[in-house]
């Protein structure tokens, strides 16, 4: 079975890379989350180096655009997966280990992965309402949570051979 879409095959891969995100072909978000900890040693390193010869707040900019931005990049994707804790490992070792104790205090204050992950899903319910449906538009039965938001998950339909 080969499945095509408007008359063209589509080939199947292992992975593919599109925004930056490296897609599996299980959605296990692993091949991503290990490109995401190779970059991440990078930057300790970097950290590592630069610790001795920065103040604490050079550090703390370098930390959130290097580190933060790597991330909180596209973490709704794979945010709630079992291997971001590794990701959480590596942040941990930043703040603890990477950087002296005695410079730390400020950037132990960093916010964790996981209220990250759950505020980059509000920050895109709140922008993109239009794709959710209250209650009261999907039954007319009248409930305490009729304003409350569905998602309503578009159909797709890919034609097999």
């Amino acid at each position: 079975m080969k499945p095509n879409y408007q008359g063209n095959c589509i080939k199947s891969s292992l992975n593919t890379k599109f925004l930056g995100l490296t897609i599996d072909d299980s959605l296990s978000w692993k091949a991503h989350i290990d490109q995401m900890i190779s970059k991440l040693n990078t930057a300790c390193f970097v950290i590592r180096t630069i610790q001795a010869i920065m103040y604490l707040e050079t550090l703390r900019i370098v930390y959130f655009a290097y580190i933060h931005s790597i991330i909180s990049y596209r973490i709704i994707f794979w945010g709630n997966q079992p291997y971001s804790d590794k990701i959480f490992k590596i942040k941990k070792r930043v703040q603890d280990r990477e950087i002296h104790v005695g410079n730390c205090q400020k950037l132990r204050n960093t916010t964790p992965i996981f209220p990250i992950y759950i505020y980059s899903i509000s920050i895109y319910v709140v922008k993109n309402k239009h794709l959710f449906h209250t209650d009261n538009q999907i039954h007319s039965i009248d409930t305490r949570f009729k304003t409350n938001f569905k998602l309503m998950v578009p159909c797709i339909i890919i034609q097999c051979e």
